[in-house]
């Protein structure tokens, strides 16, 4: 789960961190219709599609501007070019990845990332056996060169799944080197600048969440 944020203030309106997670599902579904050679469609339909409210849809937009023609819906090009600028992956991101581990190792092999425009440019570990190796043709360096490399190559987010010991530290290296985004796989809470946004990923937390629900729905089934 991620930090707990405020809601957002851009563009002189409010709104919720909420909101922009539902725009990067919206821009899934807009492509995959795209692939499918579909052109326009309703707010009803892209709801329908990724099992929101029409109204939250057309809500989750009017923060950004006016979408859509009335009668007709939206062209689907031309708002996934909207969504992209909001976003801000209309233009490339790099991304620095620290601890090579399988998960590590599975992020760097992810394909995913390039529909996106974004891609692990840098890699690292503190495994002397690793350093020098390549994984999809990015090249494992020392963790001890994070900062400085991070520096060197401009880059503004960056990926930490080590082991909790270290998370901390390869962190605040990061964040001097000049990154401003953390996606954190390590179980641990980073302790960093409040202007550094920190999205953390424990899979056991929501494996646990998980198999709560269903135990409870278990529970009321089993009393009916």
């Amino acid at each position: 789960m991620g930090r707990k944020r405020k809601n957002i203030v851009c563009r002189k309106v409010c709104f919720s961190p909420e909101t922009i997670r539902r725009l990067s599902l919206y821009l899934r579904g807009l492509k995959e219709l795209k692939s499918k050679k579909v052109e326009v469609v309703s707010s009803g339909e892209i709801a329908k599609l990724l099992g929101v409210n029409p109204a939250q849809f057309r809500k989750d937009l009017s923060y950004f501007g006016e979408f859509g023609k009335r009668g007709v819906g939206y062209y689907i090009e031309g708002l996934i070019e909207k969504i992209e600028d909001i976003l801000g992956i209309n233009k490339q991101w790099k991304i620095a990845l620290a601890g090579v581990g399988r998960l590590g190792e599975a992020l760097l092999n992810f394909e995913g990332f390039s529909k996106f425009n974004l891609k692990i440019v840098s890699a690292f570990d503190c495994d002397k056996r690793k350093v020098g190796k390549f994984v999809n043709n990015v090249k494992i360096e020392d963790i001890k060169t994070v900062k400085a490399a991070i520096k060197k190559r401009n880059i503004k987010i960056g990926v930490i799944s080590t082991i909790p010991s270290v998370a901390q530290s390869v962190a605040q290296d990061m964040v001097e080197g000049g990154v401003k985004g953390i996606l954190n796989f390590a179980p641990v809470t980073l302790k960093l600048p409040a202007d550094v946004f920190v999205v953390n990923v424990d899979m056991a937390c929501e494996l646990e969440a998980l198999v709560f629900f269903i135990k409870e729905h278990s529970f009321a089934d089993k009393n009916k």
